[in-house]
């Protein structure tokens, strides 16, 4: 049994390598898409545009705002010598924001009184609004601070100081390359497998295994196996131009990840060998792949919290492999998790994998005989 299933892997491997552009679509793809999503996938904001609107030529007014010109998140793109010109400059997208100091902000400040800063920010996206707003209150605050120390005041009760674990600098990249390592690995792993015996089916040589002495489960295991190394190898990959490309840490055990990667790879190949199992051609078999990938990927929380979602869609998550393996791979590199605290989340992916597997089986000696 063990030499046939070693055949019919070769079998797979050369079918499936044998086309140049196959071996590109496996290789090339992945790595191409972890450097764009690792670049251009990302929470922070940088070279904001803004306008300046100042009433007030005074000297505590122009500290202000050298704080938000020596800002590599902000760039001045205009500056407002009327209160006019402040609307078709938002509404236009010439700027994001607009900071506007009033004709009184440096004597407030020289005297004492509280002085107003007012920042006019368009909200039609509302999440790159408040990343720039709390940019706007991170410079402020240290002009706050600077002043309190040059005018000898003693400054608020209490000062809130915060620290961030896990990343420390709170740069969303380490938050989301780990999660590409899933993403690009279930998409990989789900068009091989999707496509194995359909490609069979269209190439005419699925009639020639019927006639084989290889046993429907034998004929399974052998097209689920080439899957299962081709998305661990592509795993390994990401994961290290993660770490050694992105710089982003890796805290946790090897052992433990790969734990995670077989588990995952088990699911994700049994929903492939399911789709493979039913699609006629290539072509319904990719579509099939897309069908599963899309909605798998947006109820994973690769990039909006599950906790955010409605009961209803929280509960249908619980079906999706990914949502576990995304668990898995942030608390392996952030947060260095152990194996044990993991345990939650490989069982269940443990689970999906083998009722996949089995499906997978069933629908295959369905479709065979």
């Amino acid at each position: 049994m063990g030499a046939r299933i070693v055949a019919l892997m070769i079998k797979e491997f050369l079918s499936l390598l044998k086309d140049k552009k196959s071996r590109v679509v496996v290789v090339v793809p992945p790595i191409l898409q972890l450097i764009v999503f690792g670049y251009a996938a990302t929470f922070d904001l940088s070279h904001v545009p803004y306008a300046v609107y100042n009433e007030d030529g005074g000297a505590p007014a122009q500290d202000l705002l050298a704080g938000f010109r020596g800002s590599q998140n902000f760039l001045e793109s205009a500056f407002i010598t009327h209160e006019e010109q402040i609307r078709p400059l938002i509404d236009n997208k010439k700027v994001l924001m607009v900071v506007h100091l009033g004709p009184t902000f440096s004597r407030d400040l020289l005297s004492g009184a509280p002085a107003s800063l007012q920042v006019i920010i368009d909200g039609r996206n509302s999440n790159t609004a408040m990343l720039a707003l709390n940019y706007a209150n991170s410079i402020v605050g240290s002009f706050n601070e600077e002043w309190t120390k040059e005018h000898g005041l003693s400054g608020p009760p209490a000062r809130l100081v915060a620290r961030a674990w896990f990343n420390p600098n709170l740069e969303s990249r380490w938050f989301i390359v780990p999660g590409i390592v899933g993403l690009l690995t279930l998409v990989v792993t789900m068009l091989v497998t999707a496509l194995s015996v359909a490609r069979e089916r269209e190439q005419g040589t699925f009639d020639q295994l019927l006639v084989t002495p290889f046993r429907p489960v034998e004929i399974l295991i052998g097209k689920a196996l080439p899957g299962f190394i081709i998305g661990t190898f592509e795993a390994t990959v990401i994961t290290l131009m993660a770490v050694f490309w992105f710089k982003v840490p890796l805290l946790g055990s090897v052992i433990t990840l790969y734990a995670g990667i077989a588990l995952f790879l088990l699911s994700a190949i049994g929903v492939g060998l399911m789709i493979s199992s039913l699609a006629v051609t290539q072509q319904q078999g990719l579509l099939g792949a897309f069908l599963f990938l899309v909605p798998a990927i947006i109820l994973s929380g690769f990039t909006t919290p599950i906790a955010n979602m409605p009961q209803v869609i929280q509960d249908i998550t619980l079906l999706n492999p990914m949502r576990y393996f995304m668990v898995v791979l942030r608390g392996i590199f952030l947060e260095g998790a152990p194996f044990h605290i993991l345990i939650s989340q490989l069982w269940p992916m443990a689970v999906i994998g083998v009722v996949n597997l089995a499906l997978a089986g069933w629908l295959f000696r369905h479709r065979m005989y």
